[in-house]
């Protein structure tokens, strides 16, 4: 309970409490522009130290392929090709550090950060801020799958209103359009996202955007129903991923298996071979849905009454999609099936 003076005397006291706090603060805070600015410059150092490194351990690796390569190996004791092969792996191994440190240091922004938020300095400076963030992304992109799954059966099911379709439709270009901005942020401060699983994100924003601006007629009401059922069984499945994965993700990290800072994403990736191959058949079904409405844009755009560009465009970004989608998750499971059939032989 806060103290409340009622005479003089005491209003002159507690104002000789506050000037001592209000000092306190002054130095308190004096204090901590103090060590801003220490940190500012060590993060400099720090940066331009590891930069001078790497330029001279890329020299350094030039010189040891040229040394290789005039030297023909007989020349070279055992000695000195084992020192050779020991420089390189180190450099490999700190390459990797290099990596871990960066995520603690001020970086310019990508193209596309650059774009959205200009020159401001996205890096987070300790790990509870990095994984409070990566938190924060997964419980974002939980929530809006609920959301738009049941904005989805809303359309399909309840309601058919051009209106409420467009919101629904500014809704996904919103949730895409942020999902690529936390991305890179994310990206930024270690977190490692494969390309694509990234790329389809901004077709998908673009794709949103080209169904927002789809006039409401005879070829948008042949389609509508399509889109918004493929659209409530991918909620659905995103659902399902992140159920799974992030519970897989936790058991990894903890057996020190997989980075702190790797996400979950809506595809498939390697570390989900134990234990998520049950999702394998879910997505194909969805990635061939989107071959589908490919195909069925496209043999809309072939009909007298196609007039609308969005049609021919809805064609070639769902196409994107499923080869994009398609062949990053059919490599993903050949090549572990391929270090499977490796192991075993060696076995």
């Amino acid at each position: 309970m806060l103290f409340t003076p009622t005479g003089l005397t005491e209003c002159l006291r507690e104002w000789e409490n506050l000037e001592k706090d209000y000092q306190q603060i002054q130095d308190t805070h004096r204090l901590y522009k103090q060590k801003l600015e220490e940190v500012t410059k060590l993060q400099e150092s720090s940066s331009g130290a590891i930069s001078r490194q790497r330029k001279k351990l890329k020299e350094l690796s030039v010189s040891l392929e040229a040394c290789k390569a005039n030297s023909p190996t007989p020349t070279l004791s055992p000695e000195e090709l084992e020192a050779i092969t020991e420089i390189r792996e180190s450099i490999k191994e700190r390459e990797d550090a290099f990596s871990e440190m960066e995520a603690f240091l001020p970086k310019k922004n990508g193209l596309y950060l650059s774009l959205v938020l200009g020159g401001v300095n996205v890096t987070l400076l300790n790990k509870q801020s990095k994984f409070a963030y990566k938190d924060e992304y997964e419980k974002f992109k939980l929530i809006l799958t609920v959301i738009l799954f049941v904005f989805s059966f809303t359309c399909r099911f309840v309601f058919s209103y051009r209106a409420l379709d467009a919101l629904f439709y500014f809704l996904l270009v919103w949730y895409y359009c942020t999902l690529t901005i936390r991305e890179s942020v994310l990206i930024s401060n270690g977190s490692r996202i494969k390309g694509w699983w990234v790329f389809h994100h901004y077709v998908s924003t673009f794709l949103s955007g080209v169904m927002l601006t789809w006039p409401e007629g005879d070829l948008y009401r042949m389609f509508r129903n399509q889109f918004i059922s493929y659209c409530l069984y991918q909620s659905f499945v995103q659902f399902l991923q992140y159920y799974y994965q992030s519970g897989c993700l936790y058991r990894l990290r903890a057996l020190g298996e997989r980075h702190n800072m790797d996400l979950t994403v809506e595809g498939f990736q390697s570390w989900m071979w134990r234990g998520l191959t049950f999702l394998l058949p879910f997505l194909f079904f969805g990635h061939f849905w989107q071959f589908y409405n490919s195909i069925t844009l496209f043999k809309m755009s072939q009909l007298p009454q196609c007039k609308e560009w969005q049609v021919v465009m809805c064609g070639c970004s769902y196409m994107v999609l499923f080869l994009g989608n398609f062949f990053t998750t059919l490599g993903v499971v050949y090549q572990k099936y391929m270090n499977n059939q490796d192991k075993s032989k060696s076995l």
